[in-house]
């Protein structure tokens, strides 16, 4: 007999529907699942047991009652833990935030909570969501439920890894340059980050604002088109949340992508990419080719500027957004005899190392004499590289590109070199920087049964496209039935 946590997010929601199965008894046996797994993967920074079986309970009730519920009410989700929960402590996973609980929910929250979703938990991440290994967390790494010497990816790979794992049945994480693709790459799941503006960022931690983005996490297509429908949509708390009318994404989950013309830029096919990456991507290309869809080759001449101008545009906003970490306010407070002092320690004690490393990166970006240098000029890049998508979308209606130019990495692999760390994003980054929607779905794994994920990028608002291929894709291949071993 199947464990109920190992349906999806999408088949459970039926189950529930059709009264088969109650959201107690779903609920009971994620959380037994998360108790067998959770020391071997470090997925979760706060379980709220009682809570969780609570809500479940209230939403049996309503059930019975006949009330007109939600498709995502009384599924156990956890969301990574960057998302501000009253009363519930979110830490960032960093030492200076260790105790922080907040007064409020995020925006997120709030509309999870009109869902009626059952919150199983945190998650473990990079801290501040500064990299891509989950790695860099005051609790520890991640471990990837496919290896466990492997990195689930970062920053959200908590997120991807448990769902992966089967310890909730969707997940919220971030992304700010692949946080959510990446790690849905390595980990084998279905990941998506919307357009910039689709999902308001009220109340999540900030790390470079004009590049964070909100999206979900699960096991197959639908159900993370379930889960966006849930949040996305405009938000008075958010000037930056775009007052567009938010589809139905599952209704455009059709199988017929006759016709679509997918553009593929050689600029995503780079030497130093795996072999075993790189075969993999191009078989899922003749895939779609033999569904119907028009392969088309575009550019993107500015691809190669997309890391230095990341990483110049997100460590300056990050330099700006954390500063107001100095032990006065709230958060972690250095025993010192002077202001001066308590600055200093507050801040060398409780920030991590690549998270100094970044600041002290865009303090410089930002300060005089550089900032037209540096700053200006990746601000200058990045609308090149926006015009790059806008042209290509003149000829083609998605793109289709690897996610990460290598399987899994081993844990501790590229921790002693950030530049390394750093490309492991290049395939990422850029649609971070022109604000665009990609998702990622498994589409094979290499010879070390490795997931390997296939990445559609497409234009602004236009979620719903990619949905439709991605799921085109996924019911016409098997990929997404397999399942780590953990």
């Amino acid at each position: 007999m199947i464990p109920l946590y190992d349906y999806s997010l999408d088949e459970l929601s039926q189950k529930l529907q059709k009264k088969e199965v109650s959201s107690v008894e779903l609920t009971q046996s994620v959380l037994k699942r998360i108790e067998e797994t959770k020391a071997k993967l470090n997925t979760f920074i706060t379980l709220t047991k009682e809570s969780a079986l609570q809500t479940a309970k209230t939403v049996d009730q309503k059930r019975i009652k006949g009330e007109v519920l939600s498709p995502l009410a009384g599924i156990p989700i956890a969301l990574k833990d960057i998302f501000l929960t009253q009363g519930i402590k979110t830490t960032c996973c960093s030492k200076i935030l260790s105790q922080f609980i907040p007064p409020y929910d995020s925006t997120v929250v709030k509309r999870l909570k009109q869902n009626d979703v059952v919150l199983v938990g945190k998650l473990n991440m990079d801290e501040f969501a500064m990299g891509s290994s989950n790695e860099n967390s005051c609790f520890g790494p991640v471990k990837n439920p496919w290896d466990l010497e492997r990195t689930p990816g970062g920053s959200s790979g908590g997120s991807a890894a448990a769902v992966a794992a089967s310890q909730c049945l969707g997940a919220f994480g971030t992304d700010t340059g692949g946080s959510i693709r990446q790690p849905a790459s390595l980990c084998g799941v279905v990941g998506i980050k919307p357009t910039y503006g689709r999902v308001s960022r009220y109340g999540i931690i900030a790390f470079a604002s004009s590049l964070d983005q909100v999206g979900p996490f699960g096991k197959r297509v639908k159900d993370v088109a379930h889960l966006l429908k849930a949040v996305a949509g405009r938000d008075s708390m958010d000037s930056t949340s775009a007052d567009m009318k938010v589809p139905d994404y599952t209704q455009f989950l059709t199988k017929d992508i006759k016709g679509l013309k997918i553009g593929i830029a050689k600029e995503y096919f780079i030497k130093g990419m795996e072999a075993s990456t790189e075969k993999v991507v191009h078989k899922a290309i003749d895939h779609l080719k033999k569904l119907g869809a028009k392969i088309i080759d575009v550019s993107l001449p500015h691809t190669s500027y997309a890391v230095p101008t990341y990483y110049l545009i997100a460590t300056a906003e990050a330099s700006s957004n954390l500063a107001r970490y100095d032990g006065v306010k709230y958060g972690y407070r250095a025993k010192a005899s002077t202001l001066q002092e308590m600055y200093r320690k507050t801040r060398g004690e409780g920030f991590g190392r690549e998270v100094k490393r970044r600041i002290m990166l865009g303090t410089f970006v930002l300060s005089s004499g550089y900032y037209d240098a540096y700053y200006k000029k990746a601000s200058q890049v990045r609308t090149l590289i926006k015009r790059d998508f806008d042209e290509a979308f003149k000829h083609c209606d998605l793109i289709v590109t690897p996610t990460s130019p290598t399987t899994a990495f081993k844990l501790g692999e590229k921790m002693e070199d950030p530049l390394q760390m750093y490309l492991s994003d290049i395939f990422t980054i850029s649609a971070n920087l022109a604000g665009l929607p990609g998702l990622v779905l498994p589409c094979g794994f290499d010879e070390k049964n490795l997931p390997i994920g296939l990445q559609i990028l497409g234009p602004h608002f236009k979620e719903e496209k990619i949905f439709h291929l991605a799921y085109a894709y996924e019911q016409s291949t098997e990929w997404h039935q397999r399942k780590p071993t953990v």
